[in-house]
This record gives structure tokens, C-alpha cells and sequence, in this order.
């Protein structure tokens, strides 16, 4: 949630630890670490999913797509950027790097004011029972993605191979290259999916094939067999299996197009974002005159009314031009105060990259329009003016 809010420029306080070095009497050289709190202005931010605690520079994985080592599935963002508050043990000017975790005190000032997309995002992000909605399991024979879905993003906390021999070559060493599969897939089920979670809304098992089935059934009866019965409702009340055309966690977007799924995850936001995206692809095939996109474009739609769903990446709101975010957030608020539905899809989601190759902006309109009227118009109106 703090790395859509955060900009560069903006200015961070929380804990961190600093190694301090101090020279004794003697001459010798003492070091230790101490906590303190620091506040930097922000020149770079990336995110990371497992933590790298609360202390000097670290080495985060990239942004959207992370993964986690078995053990860890602990989310942090990772802030950098000159330090502007004067602290005994750290000079103004030297450059760190906070490690932002769950649970941990953060105060944020932003270079631009709060607008209203970032305050949305804040009191989104307080609301009692938000965090990971879905847990995906996206496997094939022999591989699986264990992936969180939460409100802004998509973690993969997990992934596993377990090479299978073919069965052509022998049907015992299949069978047991099979059973090595279930059994290392059972435990990282354990560690990566919070089955017992009350806000986990859904648990997604998803394959190619008849893998999905098999794996459904293996949890099934080896959470019977250890009597788990927190697991046992979990996957009788939770699990929904679908099939997709790989086994790569790209196929989530074929995942939240499912039937399956929407019923059961219609109130979800990254649920939403996906049936926005496929009704707006759907109209661009049958009505283009009514599925506009590109900035120019939308914002010619949104001057005439004519925006029933505006489709907007939250990467906009991340432009590092001030008068660029000011745009886009004048462009919100002027379809929501004309009625327009707003959905602004997150750039860690399947469905916000799909956009975002789409310019990053587009819309669905109430009634059509033609776009070389419009623009002629447009520029009659200009040149009268």
C-alpha cells in the first residue's frame, strides 16, 4: 500500500538500525548498532518480499513479481534516499535505506499534499480484514507458483520443480517422482498459504490438464490422514479449481476471468479489475466508438460526459512530473463527479500490466463517439478561441 502512495521526493520517517563507529581513548576503533529513527527524502523505491530487517542497505527483488525462499514470505518495501533531519549518530545528506515492514511505525509527507487518490489509498488500507483475499496455487506436472493476492498487488511467495520422470521410460519411477511432487508441494502449501486466515477468501488451485484435481485431492487426504481439520474446512470451503492454459502465473488473469471465481470474488478489487479490462477489450471488438484509450483520447471522452468506467493504472499517479499526477487526479474526480464508475488498477496485478501496455489509461463509454469528429471539433473550438 506505501509503495502506491510514495513519490520521489516525498519524505519518510520510521526505526532503523544504523552501525555507528566510535574511536576509544586508546585509538581503537569501537562499532555497534543502534536503533533510531530516521527521515529521508525519497529517490528510490522497491519492494521486496521477504524482509531484510531494519538496517543498512539490502539487496531487494524487483518490483511486481517477487519471490520468497520457503521459509519467508514477509513482505517489505525498501526507501532510499538522503537523510534531511538532523540525528547525532547519522550526518544530513548521507544516504540510507529503510526497510518498511508490516506493522512498523511510518509517517509520510508528501512533496504535493495529500490528493484524493493518495488519502483513498490510505483509508482503504485501515479497513479491518484487508490484506491477502486470495492465495493461487498455479501448478503443472512437476512445477507450482504459490502466489498472495492482496487489494494492490500480486506476491509470488513461492515456487517449486520437482523433476518427473516419464512414464514411458518406468512407471514405478513416474509414480514416485509424483509422489515426491504432492508431498513437496503439501508442505509449501503449509508455509505459503494462511488457509486459516479469516480474511482469506478464497484459496485458488489452478492447472492445465488434470494436475489441479490431483493436487486437490493429495491435500485432501493427507490433511485427513495428519486429522488438520482447521485444513480440512479451509479446502472444503475455500478451494476453488480452475483450469488455465499454462502453468505460469500469467494464467492468473485467465483465473479471475473464470465463472468460478467471479461469483466468489466479485467484491474483490483485483477481481474487478480483471472483468473491467475483459468488458473493455469485449467493446473495443464490437463498439470501438465506445472503448477509447490513450491520454489525449480519454480526456477528450471525460470533457463530453461520456465515461460510464474509466480505466486508470496507478502508475499515473507515480508520474514524476507534479503537473502530470494533478492531471490525472482532476481526470478522477471529474468522471466520479459526472456519475462515472473509476477503477484503478494496481501495475503489480496481471490485469494493470495489460493496461499499462495500453497506455495506461483508457475508458468505456455511455454513448459512442467518433474520434476524428471529436478531435475536429476540438480543434475548430481552439482556433475560434
Amino acid at each position: 500500500m506505501a509503495l502506491a502512495m510514495l513519490l520521489s521526493g516525498d519524505s519518510v520517517r520510521a526505526p532503523a538500525i544504523r552501525r555507528v563507529q566510535k574511536i576509544s581513548s586508546t585509538g581503537s576503533v569501537d562499532s555497534s548498532r543502534v536503533r533510531l529513527n530516521l527521515t529521508i527524502k525519497v529517490t528510490r523505491i522497491e519492494f521486496s518480499s521477504t524482509s531484510g530487517g531494519a538496517g543498512e542497505d539490502n539487496n531487494p527483488n524487483n518490483v511486481g513479481e517477487a519471490s520468497a525462499p520457503a521459509e519467508s514470505t514477509t513482505a517489505s518495501l525498501h526507501i532510499t534516499g538522503p537523510v534531511i533531519v538532523e540525528n547525532q549518530h547519522v550526518r544530513l545528506g548521507a544516504f540510507h535505506t529503510l526497510d518498511i515492514e508490516a506493522q512498523r511505525d511510518i509517517r509520510i509527507e508528501k512533496i504535493e499534499g495529500w490528493d484524493s487518490i493518495a488519502s483513498a489509498r490510505v483509508d482503504e488500507a485501515i479497513v479491518p480484514g484487508k490484506g491477502a483475499e486470495v492465495a493461487a496455487v498455479v501448478c503443472g506436472e512437476g512445477t507450482a507458483a504459490f502466489c498472495l493476492l492482496s487489494e494492490h498487488m500480486t506476491i509470488v511467495t513461492n515456487r517449486l520443480s520437482v523433476p518427473i520422470p516419464r512414464k514411458a521410460g518406468s512407471s514405478a519411477q513416474h509414480e514416485k517422482g509424483l509422489g515426491k511432487f504432492y508431498a513437496t508441494l503439501f508442505d509449501a502449501f503449509l508455509r505459503h498459504v494462511p488457509y486459516a486466515n479469516v480474511g482469506l477468501k478464497a484459496i485458488v488451485i489452478a492447472s492445465p490438464g488434470w494436475v489441479r484435481d490431483s493436487v486437490y485431492e493429495y491435500l485432501v487426504q493427507e490433511a485427513s490422514r495428519r486429522g488438520d481439520k482447521i485444513l480440512q474446512k479451509a479446502l472444503k470451503e475455500k478451494v476453488v479449481r480452475v483450469h488455465v492454459n499454462s502453468p505460469h502465473v500469467h494464467s492468473l488473469v485467465e483465473v479471475l476471468k473464470s465463472p468460478k471465481i467471479v461469483s466468489q470474488l466479485k467484491e474483490t478489487k483485483f477481481a474487478r479489475e480483471g472483468i473491467v479490462l475483459d468488458k473493455f477489450f469485449k467493446m473495443l471488438g464490437v463498439d470501438e466508438m465506445r472503448a477509447w484509450y490513450g491520454p489525449d483520447h480519454v480526456v477528450l471522452a471525460a470533457d463530453r460526459g461520456a465515461i460510464g468506467t474509466l480505466l486508470i493504472s496507478d502508475d499515473l499517479f507515480r508520474a514524476s512530473n507534479p503537473e502530470t499526477r494533478k492531471k490525472y487526479v482532476a481526470l478522477v474526480e471529474a468522471v466520479q463527479q459526472k456519475g462515472g464508475e473509476v477503477v484503478i488498477f494496481s501495475s503489480m496485478h496481471e490485469s494493470g500490466q495489460q493496461l499499462n501496455q495500453l497506455t495506461g489509461i483508457a475508458a468505456i463509454l455511455t454513448f459512442p463517439l467518433d474520434i476524428e469528429v471529436v478531435e475536429a471539433e476540438e480543434k475548430e473550438a481552439q482556433e475560434a478561441g
